[in-house]
């Protein structure tokens, strides 16, 4: 892309003069046929090629993109970019032919945390709803530093996106699900319930009620590792979004209990009886907004109720089970949380323009020529710079 960018008041004043109706409509000239289509073509970015520039950069060694100015910042607005590329399926596996993957992997031990922590974005997006891409994680051993990531770094952000993206990574690919469980991954999810870090239970409850509804059996180790009582405790969360995946974990476990299930969840009848009836009397005193919001956490306060002992809630009872307007009887508030998520790409309103025709680019920023000492290094390239920063 020209560093000066296009005419964009030579583009508006052209279409203005042509599309006002103050003249019929008329052939373009060679000339300005020309004209505007290089107009357009300087606002496209090859993506490939955009991607092997930024694999580039990632093979480069930190070092030297440090004394080229590349700071982790600018890291992170690359990773961003690239995030946006291969959120195209085709894209996403391309990245390993060009030989983009393996540095990307290498990104997750990066002394920088926000890099760590974008990394393990990327990959989410590369590996979601794609086998192949599974796959080639999984080949290129993907999955050890992510689980590392999970089970001990020290920024609690970086431990919670390297969850988001091993959850990616094994959803339907029953090696990873295998490698997950020989990794003793259970007892890490037991840490991260308790962490206290809200979005980090979050996912943790989530990829557990996965886990649990692909395999009753291991309703077992959890109850073993002591999750019941944990969720239990979660069940009353402050968070609305963790009560509600406490609860559909609480209620895989115990319809794994009445398949025959070793679980032990209603065998401590009182302690959950008691977190049941506290919810229904939280439920009693929401306000008519806040009830409508609780639908689901409504539904499944009495679906683990009823589950557990053979009756429906008291929720019925009250009338709060199904609010005047909506749908009786109440939906299956579990099997929604399995279907196989669609890509972001294919439901986003511009799922169908073509890959190549985005805005952004992020700064390559090496310079003129690496340090006598880097002199190997393959490419240099330079790019606009943008603020885009991650969440």
């Amino acid at each position: 892309m020209a560093k000066d960018g296009p005419n964009w008041d030579g583009l508006l004043k052209w279409s203005l003069a042509h599309s006002d109706g103050t003249s019929s409509n008329r052939n373009l000239s060679e000339e300005d046929r020309r004209w505007f289509m290089e107009a357009m073509q300087s606002q496209s970015v090859d993506v490939v090629k955009r991607m092997k520039e930024i694999t580039l950069v990632m093979q480069t060694p930190e070092q030297v993109l440090e004394s080229q100015g590349v700071t982790p910042a600018d890291i992170e607005d690359l990773l961003d970019e690239l995030q946006e590329h291969v959120e195209a399926i085709d894209m996403a596996n391309d990245l390993h032919s060009i030989g983009g993957l393996v540095p990307l992997l290498g990104y997750l031990k990066n002394t920088h945390a926000n890099v760590r922590a974008k990394a393990a974005e990327v990959v989410t997006t590369i590996v979601q709803n794609n086998p192949r891409s599974q796959q080639l994680v999984m080949e290129a051993n993907g999955f050890e530093p992510l689980l590392s990531n999970f089970t001990s770094d020290p920024d609690v952000t970086v431990r919670t996106k390297a969850l988001g993206a091993i959850s990616s990574l094994i959803r339907h690919n029953k090696p990873g699900i295998a490698a997950f469980r020989l990794a003793n991954g259970f007892a890490a999810l037991r840490d991260a319930l308790g962490s206290g870090n809200v979005r980090f239970q979050r996912k943790a409850l989530n990829l557990i009620h996965y886990l649990l509804h692909e395999n009753s059996s291991d309703g077992s180790i959890v109850s073993d590792l002591g999750f019941p009582r944990i969720m239990l405790h979660l069940a009353s969360s402050e968070d609305a979004e963790v009560r509600e995946a406490a609860l559909r974990g609480l209620l895989e476990l115990a319809r794994s209990k009445i398949d025959g299930n070793t679980g032990r969840l209603c065998e401590d009848d009182e302690k959950l009886k008691r977190v049941l009836e506290e919810r229904v009397n939280g439920i009693s005193l929401m306000s008519p907004e806040d009830l409508g919001a609780a639908r689901e956490e409504r539904q499944l306060v009495d679906s683990l109720w009823n589950a557990c002992y053979n009756e429906p809630s008291s929720l019925r009872d009250k009338g709060l089970l199904v609010l005047p307007g909506e749908d009786s009887p109440p939906p299956d508030v579990a099997s929604k949380h399995f279907e196989p998520p669609l890509r972001a790409w294919a439901a986003r309103p511009d799922a169908g323009k073509i890959p190549g025709t985005e805005k952004k680019q992020a700064p390559l920023l090496l310079g003129l020529g690496p340090a006598p000492e880097a002199a190997n290094v393959q490419g240099t390239s330079s790019g606009d710079e943008h603020n885009n920063t991650s969440t």
